[in-house]
């Protein structure tokens, strides 16, 4: 029940941030705005960023061994809702990374491979929720149509509310405002 209680908060923190950032940015769309606020949140914690593991157990953090993982040609709805999953990770692992930590996936020299492929995943989910009659494909094809902007305007986000001190690495830098987060707000129970 306490994790419930800091989820929520961790969420609420993330979608006040997140709309504002995009709001000063002409990003109105709620749902756009609530979407990005549900990725931080999930990201926040490493075994969710690195749900896909390789042999061994090993995390994977590399878009070219996620897509590797790709089901073979889904005929099932089960194979279809698995690849739906691993499309929907893939779609959100690249929104955050390119958005959050664009410097690092800059520094690699993949930025352009990331917004292609994120782009090209949530496609993939948008046509799978159709070919499965759910409802939310509008969601994931805005998401694909504008991946880049998104993107751009999560790097505007860590930028103006995340950003790491002069020479610290940026994953630390925004672990470290995050936990800071936490602990002003746990101490207020």
């Amino acid at each position: 029940m306490e994790k419930r209680i800091l989820s929520d908060k961790l969420h609420s923190f993330f979608s006040n941030i997140i709309r504002r950032s995009f709001w000063q940015l002409g990003i109105n769309d709620a749902a756009v705005v609530g979407y990005v606020a549900d990725v931080l949140t999930d990201f926040a914690k490493s075994d969710n960023l690195y749900r896909i593991r390789a042999r061994g157990g090993r995390k994977v953090d590399s878009m070219v061994e996620m897509l590797a993982a790709k089901s073979s040609e889904a005929t099932d709805e089960s194979q279809l809702l698995k690849e739906r999953s691993l499309q929907k990770y893939v779609g959100d692992y690249a929104l955050f990374m390119s958005g959050i930590f664009r410097s690092h996936v800059e520094g690699r020299g993949c930025l352009q491979y990331y917004i292609t492929e994120g782009s090209r995943s949530y496609w993939t989910v948008s046509e799978l929720d159709l070919s499965l009659y759910r409802t939310g494909f509008i969601l994931f094809q805005e998401l694909s149509k504008k991946f880049e902007y998104y993107s751009g305007a999560l790097d505007y986000t860590r930028k103006a509310y995340f950003a790491a001190e002069p020479g610290e690495d940026p994953f630390a830098g925004f672990v470290r405002q995050v936990e800071g987060w936490m602990k002003v707000n746990l101490s207020e129970n």
